[in-house]
């Protein structure tokens, strides 16, 4: 696949539930945002992501300017960062699960991917034997996803 953007819950779900080893695996580059970088290793939190992020050399932290029209849908900082590097960075995918960003990408018609969608990749590309056991300890970690949702990845990944 291309080279990635990612924001902090793809990342931090990843991490927690053992799965980050897929993003250097899909991806030819990961850029994480400073600001992303900063809410899951500066936030105080002891999780996996902060203590094991800072030693992913796999990974390259940039700076980023915020655009104008990512500003102005008030989005989170962690989303509007990565979507405005993605809105100037074609070439990358944006790693979002957010809702209203996903809304932003479709607009502004940026490739993106959620954390779901890197499992059924995962899969395809013979990282994963299945995602749906994955998909579960994902939503235990904190990721909402719809039963509907879950249900158009399992079809995707040919598990229902």
């Amino acid at each position: 696949m291309k080279m990635a953007v990612i924001n902090s819950s793809p990342l931090i779900l990843l991490f927690e539930t053992e799965l980050e080893f897929i993003l250097k695996e899909i991806f030819s580059e990961i850029i994480i945002p400073q600001s992303v970088w900063s809410e899951v290793c500066e936030s105080g939190e002891n999780d996996k992501a902060s203590l094991l992020l800072p030693s992913a050399t796999w990974i390259k932290k940039e700076i980023i300017s915020i655009e104008p029209e990512v500003a102005s849908w008030d989005l989170g900082r962690g989303e509007t960062s990565v979507l405005s590097f993605a809105l100037k960075n074609r070439n990358h995918i944006a790693v979002v699960d957010d809702r209203l960003a996903r809304k932003f990408a479709e607009v502004y018609n940026i490739a993106l991917i959620g954390t779901g969608g890197l499992l059924v990749v995962a899969k395809r590309l013979g990282l994963l034997k299945s995602i749906s056991q994955h998909l579960i300890n994902l939503q235990k970690a904190g990721l909402y996803i719809s039963r509907d949702v879950v249900n158009v990845l399992l079809k995707e990944a040919e598990e229902l």
